[in-house]
């Protein structure tokens, strides 16, 4: 039987105390939208912008630049931003080009950004941390929330379940982007997703 994560992170809100620092990485401002507004209230939540994936510097700064004025607009969290670290990406998709869309190289993806969030929340003493990754439709939460649970344990911290587009969590992201006007891009960001 499949875990329902929606509930298990349910489960972890109740339990923590208001206000608890989350570091929660981010893809982009529409996926974080409905994310955030659901974290908000329990949460002091920090959006980590580590995309390595996306494969062109332009489309970076532009989603970069979207996250960044989301985040102003509703004071929801704030920003803790990484450089355009592209060449991690390129050293990891070696090998694994050729894989199919949600394939083996989308994996070592997940482990890549969810690996960097869970060093950078150990750095920051952070005591959770979390992925907006879950949201999108075309994502596989059981992985996000396998490799979240490993790398939450090698680096100590608590990691925080999710299944964000369960309880209209997808569509509503696409409610607050029509209200907040936010770029809605077509593809993962990765020059693979492209094809």
């Amino acid at each position: 039987m499949k875990e329902n994560f929606d509930r298990l992170m349910q489960e972890q809100m109740k339990k923590v105390e208001k206000g608890t620092p989350l570091l929660l990485h981010s893809c982009c401002a529409p996926c974080s939208s409905a994310c955030l507004e659901r974290l908000k209230d329990v949460f002091q939540v920090t959006v980590l912008y580590y995309n390595p994936n996306i494969d062109e510097e332009k489309e970076y700064e532009k989603r970069k630049a979207e996250q960044i004025r989301f985040l102003r607009e509703t004071g929801w969290a704030e920003i803790l931003d990484c450089d355009h670290d592209a060449q991690a990406f390129i050293e990891m998709a070696r090998g694994l080009e050729n894989e199919p869309e949600r394939g083996a190289r989308c994996y070592a993806c997940y482990a890549l950004r969810l690996g960097k969030t869970a060093q950078m929340a150990k750095e920051k003493g952070f005591s959770w941390f979390g992925t907006t990754l879950t949201l999108s439709p075309h994502k596989n939460a059981e992985w996000l929330n396998e490799i979240g649970q490993k790398v939450g344990g090698r680096y100590e911290v608590n990691y925080l379940f999710s299944d964000f587009k369960k309880q209209g969590g997808y569509y509503r992201s696409i409610d607050l982007s029509k209200e907040y006007n936010l770029y809605r891009q077509d593809f993962c960001g990765c020059k693979f997703s492209k094809r």
